[in-house]
C-alpha cells in the first residue's frame, strides 16, 4: 500500500495512515503556537536570491524577535532608518514525524532593528545563540500577513496539540 492505504508495488501492506483534517489558524492561535517553540526559519533575499536560515526566537507584543550577527547573511536585514524594514517571510512549525499531526504558521511582514538599546539589551539576554559569535543586533518582525494550520486527527482534539505539540 502507499501512504492513503492502499497496496506498495513490492506486495507488502503497509498499515493505512488515520484520517486527517488541516484547519486554519487565526492570527491569535497562530502567534501564540510560534510562542511555544523557540526555532523557526526565516526567508529573505540575498543577493537576489530567497535565503532560509534557522533562528532562534521569541515572541513578544505580537512581533517576532531574532538576533543577528556581525558577519552573518542576516546582518544584510539591517535596513536604513529611513525604511520600515526589510520584507522577510517567517516560519515555525511543529509536525510530529510519525503522525504527521502537529501545526504550521508562516508570518510575513517586515524586519527592523530593535533601536533602543536597553530593549535589545534585555531581548539579547533573553535569546540564547547557537553558535559563540559576537551579535550584532536584534531584530523584530512585524507580521503584517500571519496563516498557518493545524493537522489534527479526524475528530479528535487533543490536549497536547492544543499546548502546541503535536
Amino acid at each position: 500500500m502507499d501512504q492513503d492505504g492502499t497496496q506498495r508495488a513490492d506486495g507488502r501492506v503497509r498499515e493505512t495512515t488515520p484520517a486527517r483534517r488541516m484547519r486554519e489558524l487565526d492570527r491569535a492561535e497562530a502567534l501564540r503556537l510560534v510562542a511555544t517553540v523557540s526555532l523557526g526559519r526565516i526567508v529573505f533575499t540575498q543577493h537576489a536570491l530567497p535565503a532560509v536560515r534557522p533562528v532562534n526566537h521569541l515572541v513578544e507584543d505580537g512581533n517576532i524577535i531574532i538576533r543577528i550577527h556581525d558577519d552573518g547573511a542576516l546582518a544584510s536585514l539591517v535596513a536604513p532608518a529611513d525604511v520600515p524594514g526589510v520584507v522577510i517571510a517567517y516560519e515555525a512549525d511543529v509536525i510530529d514525524p510519525d503522525t504527521h499531526l502537529g501545526w504550521s504558521v508562516v508570518v510575513t511582514g517586515y524586519a527592523s532593528p530593535v533601536a533602543d538599546a536597553g530593549e535589545a539589551d534585555r531581548y539579547a539576554e533573553l535569546l540564547r545563540p547557537w553558535v559563540a559569535q559576537p551579535m550584532a543586533g536584534v531584530l523584530r518582525i512585524r507580521p503584517d500577513l500571519v496563516t498557518g494550520f493545524r493537522l489534527e486527527a479526524e475528530g479528535t482534539r487533543s490536549a497536547s496539540v492544543a499546548r502546541g505539540r503535536p
